[in-house]
C-alpha cells in the first residue's frame, strides 16, 4: 500500500483529523457522558441499588457512593494522562495512541458485561485509562503534524467532536431507554469499542510526529514526513529549515530529565509547565465537568423537569458545543488564543450566576426555563475558549524535549481536579442546589485577569518561536509583552560562547527591532 494512503499535503491533514483525532475525541465525549444518560433508567438502578438516589434509605449515602461511580473514570483517565509521560516519548506517538485506543475498548467490554458495583467501578477506571492516553496523545500529535497557520483550527476541532461524542451518547442512551432489559444501557457502553477500533485502524496508516522523530535522531524519516505534510520534496528550504529550528531547540534545552520541569533554565521551563497547568485547571474549574457528567440529572431533580424531556434536553445540550466549536475553528487564528479565552471566561461567569439565580426559584416556570436557557448559553461560551484551547495551548507553550512530559502533567493534574468535583458534586447538589454554581462563576471570574496577565498569545507561532518568546522574557509579567511585540516568523536566534553555551539576544535589543524602520 502506498504511504500515508498516498495523501499528501492538507489531504494528509485532514485524513489525521477525520480518521484519527475525529473517533478519538468523540470517544472523550462520548465517556464524559454515556453513565450520566443511564443513571435515571430503572434496570440500571435495579443493577446497582446502591447508587439510586429515589430509593436509598440514606440519601446522602446513595449520592457519595453515585459520586464514586461517576469519579471512577476521571480517576483511570488520570493515571492514563500520566502515564503518558513516560510512554509518549519513549514509544512515540502512533503507539501510544495504539495502545490507549486498545485499552480503551477493553474497558467499554468490561463496563457492558459488569454485573456488579465493584466491576462497574473498575470498568470505568480501565476504561479511562485507555480515554486518558487518547486525550493526552491525541492533540499533542495533531498539533506537531499541523502547519502553524493551521495548527489551531486543526485542535480546534476537538471542541467540536467532543460536543459530538457527548450528544451521541446521550441521543443514544435516550433510543436505548425504550428497550427492555440491561441491553438498554449495556449497548451504549459497548458501543465505543468502534470508536477505539477506528483510531487503532487509521493510526497504523498515518505519519508518526516529525518532532519525535528528530528527537530520537531519525532526520531521514522526519524530512520525509515534513514533506509530505507540505506537499515539497525533502530537499526544500522550508523542510530543512524546520529540522534545523527543531535541532536548535533540542541543543539549547540539553538532556532531557523530568526535574528540569522545576529549573527555569533559558527555556524558561517552569514558567511554561505552570502556564500549562494553569490553562488546564481552568478548564475544570470552570463548571463544565459538573455539567457534562450530571446534565441529564440537573434538568430533572434540580430543575425539576420531567425524565424523557430531561434526557432530549441533555442531548440537544452537548449540540450546543460543535456549534461553539465551529466558532472556535473560525475564529482562534484570527481572534487569537487569549481573546477567546478571556470572553469565555467572562461569559460563563455571567451564565452561571444567572442559572444559580433563576434556578433556586423552583415555583417560577420562567424562571426555571430562564436556568435552562443559561445552561445552554453557557455550554456555548464554554467551548469557544476552554472547549479545545487548553489542550492546545498546553503543547504549544511546552519546548520540544518535554513536551509530552509537561502535557501529559498538566492534563493529568486537570483530571486529578476532576476526581474531587465529580466526587463532591451530588453531594453538593443535595446540600445547595442551584447555587453551587455559584462558586463556578466566582472562578471563572478570577481566570480574567489571570488570562490577561499571565497566559501570551501563540496564535501563527511555530512551535519552535515559543523557545523564543521566553527566552526573551525577564519576567512572569514579560512574557505576555514579548509575544505582542516580536516579529512572526524569526528563527531561533543562537550564539555558541567560548565555553559551549548558548546566549539569545538580549530582550530589549530583540524588541527593538519591531519599530525600527
Amino acid at each position: 500500500m502506498t504511504r500515508f494512503f498516498g495523501l499528501r499535503g492538507n489531504s494528509l491533514n485532514i485524513a489525521a483529523i477525520l480518521g484519527v483525532l475525529m473517533p478519538g475525541i468523540l470517544t472523550t465525549g462520548y465517556n464524559a457522558s454515556s453513565l450520566g444518560g443511564v443513571l435515571d433508567l430503572k434496570n440500571f438502578e435495579e443493577q446497582f441499588p446502591e447508587i439510586d438516589l429515589d430509593t436509598s434509605a440514606n440519601r446522602s449515602y446513595a449520592s457519595t457512593i453515585q459520586g464514586i461511580v461517576v469519579a471512577a473514570y476521571p480517576i483511570g483517565v488520570f493515571f492514563g494522562t500520566l502515564s503518558c509521560i513516560w510512554l509518549g516519548d519513549r514509544f512515540g506517538r502512533r503507539r501510544t495512541i495504539m495502545a490507549g485506543s486498545v485499552i480503551q475498548a477493553i474497558g467499554s467490554v468490561l463496563m457492558a458485561s459488569a454485573c456488579f458495583l465493584s466491576m462497574l467501578i473498575a470498568s470505568r477506571i480501565v476504561l479511562g485509562f485507555g480515554t486518558g492516553v487518547l486525550l493526552a496523545t491525541i492533540p499533542l500529535w495533531q498539533s506537531e503534524i499541523s502547519p502553524a497557520n493551521k495548527r489551531g483550527a486543526h485542535v480546534g476541532m476537538k471542541g467540536i467532536f467532543s460536543g459530538l461524542g457527548c450528544a451521541l451518547s446521550l441521543f443514544l442512551d435516550y433510543g436505548m431507554s425504550f428497550t427492555r432489559g440491561s441491553v438498554s444501557w449495556r449497548f451504549p457502553f459497548a458501543f465505543v469499542v468502534l470508536l477505539s477500533l477506528a483510531v487503532l485502524v487509521f493510526i497504523i496508516f498515518l505519519p508518526e510526529s516529525p518532532r519525535w522523530l528528530i528527537r530520537q535522531g531519525r532526520i531521514a524519516e522526519a524530512s520525509e514526513v515534513l514533506a509530505a505534510l507540505e506537499d515539497t520534496s525533502v530537499d526544500d528550504e522550508s523542510v530543512q529549515s524546520q529540522v534545523r529550528d527543531v535541532q536548535t531547540s533540542l541543543d539549547l534545552a540539553g538532556k532531557k530529565s523530568l526535574g528540569q520541569i522545576f529549573h527555569m533554565g533559558p527555556q524558561k521551563t517552569f514558567h511554561r509547565a505552570m502556564l500549562a497547568v494553569a490553562a488546564m485547571l481552568f478548564l475544570q474549574l470552570t463548571g463544565s465537568t459538573v455539567i457534562t457528567f450530571y446534565t441529564t440529572a440537573i434538568f430533572e431533580k434540580n430543575l425539576h423537569l420531567g425524565n424523557s424531556t430531561s434526557t432530549v434536553l441533555a442531548a440537544v445540550y452537548q449540540l450546543v458545543g460543535p456549534i461553539g466549536g465551529v466558532f472556535c475553528v473560525l475564529k482562534i487564528e484570527g481572534l487569537g488564543r487569549r481573546v477567546l479565552l478571556l470572553g469565555s471566561a467572562i461569559g460563563n461567569a455571567v451564565c452561571l450566576a444567572l442559572v444559580a439565580a433563576l434556578g433556586t426559584q423552583s415555583d417560577n416556570p420562567m424562571a426555571m426555563r430562564g436556568a435552562v436557557f443559561f445552561i445552554f448559553l453557557f455550554h456555548f461560551s464554554y467551548i469557544i475558549g476552554f472547549g479545545a484551547i487548553p489542550y492546545l495551548y498546553a503543547t504549544e507553550i511546552s519546548p520540544l524535549h518535554l513536551r509530552t512530559t509537561i502535557n501529559s502533567f498538566s492534563i493529568s493534574s486537570s483530571w486529578a481536579v476532576s476526581i474531587l468535583v465529580t466526587t463532591v458534586t451530588p453531594i453538593a447538589f443535595n446540600a445547595m442546589g442551584q447555587t453551587y454554581f455559584v462558586i463556578f462563576a466566582g472562578c471563572n471570574a478570577a481566570m480574567v485577569p489571570l488570562i490577561y496577565y499571565l497566559l501570551p498569545e501563540t496564535s501563527g507561532r511555530s512551535l519552535e518561536e515559543m523557545d523564543k518568546i521566553f527566552a526573551l522574557s525577564g519576567g512572569v509579567l514579560d512574557v505576555v509583552k514579548v509575544a505582542r511585540l516580536l516579529p512572526h516568523g524569526k528563527p531561533l536566534d543562537i550564539s555558541s560562547e567560548k565555553d559551549g553555551g548558548l546566549n539569545f539576544k538580549r530582550p530589549e535589543l530583540e524588541l527593538r527591532e519591531v519599530h525600527s524602520p
